[in-house]
């Protein structure tokens, strides 16, 4: 997911009065309104890094009055480990597959994990650059990523807790990858610019540059007295298997019930293993999964007007488009367009049914989600996701009935 995004969220308020039986009026309204990211602020902060910007005026949705979950004690939840920030870094991708993953893991074994973000990041960017080199430059080569990238990654090197390997100091209270970025992509640019292709180089500065800001990741850990390497603490400890969780995905641009691309920057690999859906057995899956026992990596836009930090709720104001309209067709015209783009991961873990809505509670590592009243955490309604949320990543079982289509 983009960069961007991951670090700052638009504010958002709503006015309108509370409709009968608590249902929304007719029309909506909005208001322009100064956003302003105290806990972004915050990190930059404690960082020393610069803060120079000024607040962006915006016009966002105004909820006084209106009927909308305020607690997390409300949903229905899945276990899963509380929320934690990604600092500044574009890293919301690894942050809530990790977190699913450990959800997914309690699910099937009982064991409570914490998880090391970061070992997977550093193997990421050794791949991101190894395939710069492959194919001369032309290869995106960002900080963001998709959530099947944990679980390519996880197959390939493995995965350690995240006390094994926290990738920053301990005395830095949040990770920050701007200066380590920039370094490996003014590198990488300039190994285009000299054609310098030699591979092996290249990795090796590459991880010369990680191990510097990161930390070398470890050969082994200790775990209950035991010696794993990352593949055996995957596969021995955990007793997970990468194979077993598929994104799903629903564009009307691709052939339905096919494996097919996901066209965004962040999928950088070319990965051809998102199985397409239509949106009715997307949004099906989704409510039937969660209630089922599974929580589910979910990515999409989370720059519309009815974004609402201050409240920590999600949903599409009548202005945008009513419930009722929303379709495939609503939904692939604002991905064509440019106005639905692929810029946050974040983890579905609870829901609610409330006023003839399905709400679902999302875990955020994005700093816009530590502004409001749930530290963390976001409540998305039904409509928000049925037009701005591409994909998910869950684990096969969950979707068994769609897989026999394909």
């Amino acid at each position: 997911m983009h960069l961007r995004q991951c670090f700052v969220i638009p504010f958002v308020v709503l006015f309108f009065s509370q409709g009968a039986l608590g249902q929304r009026p007719a029309t909506d309204r909005g208001k322009l309104i100064e956003y302003h990211n105290a806990f972004y602020d915050s990190i930059k902060a404690s960082l020393a890094a610069p803060n120079q910007e000024t607040p962006d005026t915006v016009f966002k949705l105004d909820a006084s009055g209106y009927d909308l979950p305020r607690s997390v004690d409300e949903f229905t939840k899945r276990w899963f480990n509380p929320p934690i920030s990604q600092g500044r870094t574009g890293t919301c991708w690894d942050f809530s597959t990790t977190s699913m993953l450990e959800s997914d893991i309690y699910r099937t074994t009982g064991r409570k994990v914490k998880l090391s973000e970061m070992h997977t990041v550093y193997w990421e960017y050794v791949e991101k650059a190894r395939r710069f080199v492959q194919e001369r430059g032309d290869s995106f080569f960002g900080e963001g990523s998709e959530a099947d990238a944990v679980t390519r990654i996880w197959k390939q090197y493995g995965v350690v807790p995240e006390a094994a390997y926290p990738g920053k100091p301990a005395e830095q209270a949040f990770h920050d990858h701007q200066k380590m970025f920039a370094e490996m992509n003014n590198y990488l640019q300039s190994v285009e610019e000299t054609s310098n292709w030699n591979e092996d180089a290249v990795l090796s500065t590459i991880r010369a540059i990680l191990d510097h800001y990161l930390g070398a990741p470890p050969a082994t850990v200790i775990v209950d007295g035991k010696t794993y390497t990352p593949g055996e603490y995957l596969h021995d400890y955990l007793k997970l298997n990468p194979d077993d969780y598929v994104s799903i995905l629903s564009l009307k641009e691709k052939p339905y019930y096919q494996k097919v691309e996901y066209t965004v920057p962040d999928n950088w690999w070319h990965s051809k293993e998102y199985y397409n859906i239509p949106l009715d057995d997307f949004m099906a899956a989704i409510h039937r999964a969660i209630r089922q026992g599974y929580t589910m990596s979910i990515g999409g836009d989370v720059s519309e007007a009815g974004y609402l930090p201050d409240q920590d709720v999600a949903l599409i104001p009548s202005f945008d488009i009513p419930p009722q309209y929303i379709t495939e067709d609503a939904r692939q015209f604002r991905f064509s367009n440019g106005t639905t783009t692929d810029d946050h991961g974040i983890h579905l873990v609870g829901y609610l049914e409330k006023n003839g809505h399905d709400w679902y509670l999302i875990k955020d590592s994005g700093s816009g989600s530590h502004n409001g009243k749930n530290v963390g955490f976001y409540f998305y309604r039904d409509d928000y996701i049925k037009l701005k949320i591409m994909d998910f990543m869950v684990h096969k079982d969950a979707v068994s009935d769609i897989l026999k289509k394909f």
